[in-house]
């Protein structure tokens, strides 16, 4: 497994993890049919169109094994423009095969390399309150549940934690 910079002949490979993943995950939170409406295709769209884009200040890093993409995180600028924390973790994916075996970990410090890289100290990362597999990750990793907001997926209200990672120099 090595873990390395998105490009964006990436993009297929991360739209299906990222669907994949979300069908797994998500499926006792968020409605089936919503989950059976999310598109490879568009999706893989997506992902091109951020990682051709020189303008948009989102990095990506894929995790991969055989060529294959088995997971991938996202990472930059926090995006609400918060000013004690300035660095945000925005996705991490790893395929259900996968996890467990230090994936996470891997792109995660990736991640947090560059985002020390660019300058920022702190990071936060959103999290369905419901996912309680993703809460232990962060917890594992040192996060610190700081923050609360409401979501809207698929017309429902969901509640969010904001993990904070106030010194990013013990995760590299």
């Amino acid at each position: 497994m090595i873990v390395r910079e998105a490009t964006p002949n990436d993009a297929a490979g991360i739209a299906r993890a990222h669907i994949d993943v979300w069908r797994t995950t998500y499926g006792s939170i968020v409605p089936d049919d919503y989950l059976a409406s999310l598109s490879y295709e568009a999706r893989e769209r997506r992902w091109r169109q951020m990682l051709e884009s020189p303008a948009d200040p989102t990095f990506v890093f894929v995790a991969e094994d055989d060529r294959q993409v088995i997971g991938f995180a996202a990472g930059g600028r926090e995006r609400t423009g918060e000013a004690a924390v300035t660095g945000e973790l925005a996705a991490i994916y790893v395929r259900d095969e996968w996890q467990g075996q230090g994936v996470g970990r891997e792109l995660a410090r990736a991640v947090v390399a560059r985002l020390q890289a660019d300058g920022h100290r702190a990071m936060l990362v959103w999290v369905l309150a419901a996912n309680a597999g993703a809460r232990r990750f962060y917890e594992a990793l040192g996060g610190r549940p700081e923050r609360a907001r409401p979501v809207e997926i698929a017309g429902l209200t969901l509640d969010e934690v904001g993990y904070v990672w106030p010194d990013l120099s013990g995760l590299v």
